[in-house]
């Protein structure tokens, strides 16, 4: 089963559980989940952000995604009936805090890889790091 499914985030979204071996799982899933999102955040989706995405999936996580599975993940029915602010609230308590960074540290390199930062963005940076609870101090690297 592919990443692109979002069964762990899925499975915690609708109040079941995962065990602790699905939490790199779940991991994978909520980096690619928002990576995605974060292309077509200002519905303009370029190609090397696709890339980005891509080269970034590989090298966190050592999975290979498609193209396809990057769109799949990035979906618009699937956040038409639930935000992803909401996703993201239900799987922060089943990430590890160095995550949960990760994730905002690995969302920014995605949001500059166009050369271009609109606003729309920026609000979408901010909403993940709200949802994720991501602090100002974390995302500077300002804690152990």
């Amino acid at each position: 089963m592919s990443i692109a499914d979002l069964k762990n985030v899925l499975k915690i979204f609708g109040g079941s559980d995962i065990d602790s071996g699905a939490q790199q799982e779940l991991y994978k899933e909520v980096l690619l989940m928002v990576l995605a999102r974060a292309s077509s955040s200002d519905a303009n989706i370029q190609p090397v952000e696709i890339e980005s995405i891509q080269v970034i999936i590989r090298n966190e996580t050592g999975d290979e995604v498609s193209e396809q599975d990057v769109r799949r993940a990035g979906r618009t029915e699937l956040y038409e009936s639930t935000p992803l602010d909401k996703y993201l609230g239900s799987t922060r308590k089943k990430l590890a805090d160095a995550d949960r960074v990760k994730i905002i540290h690995l969302l920014a390199e995605i949001i500059k890889s166009d050369t271009t930062v609109s606003v729309l963005e920026v609000d979408f940076f901010n909403m993940v790091g709200n949802a994720l609870r991501v602090s100002p101090a974390e995302i500077a690297g300002l804690t152990p």
